[in-house]
């Protein structure tokens, strides 16, 4: 147990130092803006491209393995939906932003980081290539639920094709493609080039997670919504363990593959459940305080997962 912790407390720890400084010092959020766009569109963007160009690309042909966390993440996501809508009385825009809460995890700013510290640089893979599936698929998903539920109906082809700019605009997403690219093609970039990809890459999860505590404690917790006692358990523990369920029936799959997708499922709720809340201005202050409160727990549901997957009894 010792060892999990020396692990997961520095990642952790960044966090809490990003978010002792973000109530210390009086910097408005508009600060965060071009910390935000070099994490987002340069740092790990460098980091995913840097993980995949080194991949052998035999690695990349496992579809079984991308469906069955892409269906793990939409059943969480339907089930959270119908939650809300059914015992919440929500609306279908409400509904949705739930559905987020419960299925759309921190993957993009604590998922490299923590899988790379914890299963080492070979994790980098499948974290990549989940979060690609799992982001076309919330990127399809939030248009088109929110203009169903909306009075104003936008045409099928704008709907479509702000559905499709959303996904290979995506510099995450960009980044793993080039990445797959150079791996087949066995590009290795010059050396300077190299350097400067792999001095980014080691920037991004400092960054990542400095910011993620900045940005909790500027978004400070006004009061704890009834909704989040059954968003959290979903998020925190029925995530993991039906993404659990779901991989460990692949035969012969690698363990790690099968771990990092676990842990990404054991994430707390991505700051980006928010963002879309305050984008169609629905359920915002709800949606921050079940970012918040999803990560302060996280610790728990992170450390529990990485300790059985270490000792051995998963």
């Amino acid at each position: 147990m010792f060892q999990i912790g020396t692990l997961v407390m520095p990642l952790f720890g960044l966090i809490l130092l990003g978010y002792l400084a973000g109530r210390l010092k009086g910097i408005p959020v508009e600060g965060l803006a071009w910390m935000n766009f070099f994490i987002v569109y340069i740092a790990l963007p460098a980091l995913f491209f840097n993980l995949l160009a080194q991949t052998p690309v035999s690695e990349f042909a496992n579809g079984t393995f991308l469906l069955t966390t892409t269906l793990g993440t939409f059943i969480v996501f339907v089930l959270t939906f119908l939650i809300a809508k059914v015992l919440g009385r929500a609306n279908t825009r409400e509904s949705t932003i739930q559905g987020f809460a419960g299925a759309y995890g921190n993957i993009g700013y604590m998922g490299p980081p923590l899988a790379i510290a914890a299963f080492g640089p070979q994790a980098g893979v499948p974290v990549a290539l989940v979060f690609c599936m799992d982001n076309a698929m919330h990127f399809t998903l939030a248009p088109s639920l929110m203009a169903m539920g909306s009075r104003r109906k936008r045409s099928l082809l704008k709907l479509i094709r702000g559905i499709g700019v959303k996904i290979f605009t995506h510099p995450f997403i960009l980044a793993t493609i080039a990445g797959i690219f150079a791996a087949f093609f066995e590009f290795v970039p010059p050396a300077p080039a190299s350097s400067l990809l792999s001095t980014l890459s080691n920037a991004a999860a400092p960054c990542a997670l400095f910011v993620m505590g900045v940005t909790a404690a500027l978004r400070p917790l006004q009061r704890i919504p009834l909704e989040l006692g059954y968003l959290v358990p979903i998020k925190l523990i029925a995530h993991p363990a039906l993404m659990y369920f779901l991989l460990s029936q692949i035969p012969d799959l690698d363990p790690v593959w099968l771990h990092s997708a676990v842990l990404l499922a054991a994430l707390p709720s991505a700051t980006n459940v928010f963002v879309i809340a305050q984008q169609y201005g629905i359920w915002e202050e709800r949606a921050s305080s079940a970012v918040v409160v999803s990560t302060c727990l996280s610790i728990i549901s992170v450390t529990t997962y990485l300790y059985l997957s270490s000792t051995g009894y998963l």
